[in-house]
């Protein structure tokens, strides 16, 4: 990167400030960075909530006094005023998520369909996406005309869908992020005893259905992936959620270390989850005062809680470091990125779709890396979802119920035409202050 370009003043837009946790997160992770001191930094925080917004700015500044840092901090409820001039911008946007969400997963049960989770894959997932797109697509449209340039890490979910009609109805410079990767790698830790520095962990997918294709030990050279997965095979007290074990026995495959998240996308998973939904009342008890936790951004905005603790820790996300790693020049491994398979990254999944890699990133950009094929049982799982994200971001892009209508038949937890028809209709009426038209 060119000297001067360290003069220059750079903002990073982060759209969703106000959320409960990803916001506080991402505002400490900023401003904790002394890698971005000196170099002209402006956080902009964004969030239609003006309550929350101002909780976000009370933090930042608190977390900025606490901190020393030169980087400035301004706030808006208009992205319209606050994306001019980004350098990067973060997005992690919903609206009534709890509320929305609960309908995603229950809703679809009441029709027959034993899904897990309802959030990024399953039936309920169509509506979830649908919102999203509802509310990233236009701050695309924004960027595109203000600040083209413009880098987007997006975390809204679910990831690989809304990356897809990002990446496929826009022309926005975009990468999805997400941190479940490190669930395998801290599995994989654990069971070999070995610090992380010591291991170069290679996988590959889709968010939150990838698969371990590498363990290489740094000193020997030597892959360890064929020892960890005996080891899980053939060792009773490692302990594995059932379905990720079952995985690891039929699949030979390493994966997501968490039974709900990759269920969402098989249809068996159900036998392994059950179908109470994690977040309902169903599983937790009921306090006799009935108060909701107060919120990270309710807790640290407060000038009576001091800033110590977890709070000021790295949050784990990758997002601060690669935009460190791109302002340094800074070449450096990222464990995984959301991209389109363009130059068949992944050589058994289609180019048009968003595949999870690792990659290298420096001063000119992040660059995923090319890890050949992924094992083709495991790849055939994907395509279909692959088929999923086309025909719904088609379907969005169209407005057509009809191709609503085969996105959701497309989904292996789906096993109804009739049930499935009845269960659209209700749906787009229940959300329908949230969703797109469709005729």
């Amino acid at each position: 990167m060119d000297k001067d370009a360290y003069m220059k003043d750079k903002k990073i837009v982060l759209i969703g400030a106000g959320s409960r946790c990803f916001g506080p997160r991402m505002i400490v992770d900023i401003l904790n960075t002394k890698e971005l001191q000196g170099k002209n930094f402006t956080l902009t925080l964004v969030d239609e909530d003006l309550t929350a917004l101002d909780l976000a700015a009370k933090l930042a500044h608190r977390v900025k006094k606490h901190t020393g840092t030169d980087i400035a901090i301004e706030k808006s409820q208009d992205r319209l005023t606050a994306l001019p001039n980004a350098t990067y911008v973060i997005t992690s946007v919903a609206k009534n998520r709890m509320a929305l969400w609960e309908q995603d997963f229950r809703v679809p049960l009441s029709y027959g369909f034993k899904h897990c989770l309802g959030e990024n894959g399953g039936p309920g997932a169509l509506f979830h996406a649908l919102r999203s797109f509802e509310l990233v697509i236009p701050i695309c449209r924004d960027i595109e005309k203000i600040c083209p340039q413009a880098l987007l890490l997006n975390f809204t979910n679910p990831e690989a869908r809304v990356l897809n009609a990002i990446c496929h109805l826009t022309k926005v410079k975009a990468v999805g992020i997400c941190h479940g990767v490190f669930s395998a790698i801290q599995l994989i830790c654990d069971l070999l005893g070995r610090p992380r520095e010591e291991l170069q962990i290679i996988s590959a997918g889709m968010n939150h259905l990838y698969c371990m294709l590498k363990i290489i030990d740094k000193k020997t050279g030597k892959d360890l992936l064929a020892d960890v997965l005996n080891k899980i095979k053939s060792d009773t007290s490692v302990k594995l959620p059932p379905l990720v074990r079952k995985m690891a026995e039929i699949f030979d495959i390493i994966t997501y270390a968490s039974d709900d998240h990759i269920g969402e996308y098989l249809s068996y998973a159900w036998e392994f989850t059950g179908t109470k939904w994690h977040y309902g009342q169903e599983c937790k008890k009921v306090s006799k005062d009935n108060k909701e936790e107060p919120s990270l951004l309710e807790i640290y905005s407060n000038e009576a809680n001091p800033l110590e603790g977890d709070i000021m820790l790295p949050s784990g996300e990758i997002t601060v470091p690669i935009i460190c790693d791109i302002e340094l020049n800074r070449p450096s491994f990222r464990e995984a990125v959301n991209v389109l398979n363009t130059e068949r990254y992944i050589e058994n999944l289609p180019t048009d779709a968003v595949i999870e890699v690792p990659a290298m990133v420096d001063g000119s950009g992040i660059h995923p890396m090319k890890v050949g094929p992924i094992p083709e049982s495991f790849a055939c799982y994907i395509r279909t979802h692959f088929t999923v994200h086309k025909f719904l971001t088609e379907a969005y892009r169209t407005k057509s119920k009809k191709m609503l209508l085969r996105a959701l038949l497309m989904d292996p937890n789906v096993n109804s035409i009739t049930a499935a028809e009845k269960m659209l209709d209700d749906m787009l009426d229940l959300q329908k202050e949230f969703l797109p038209t469709f005729s």
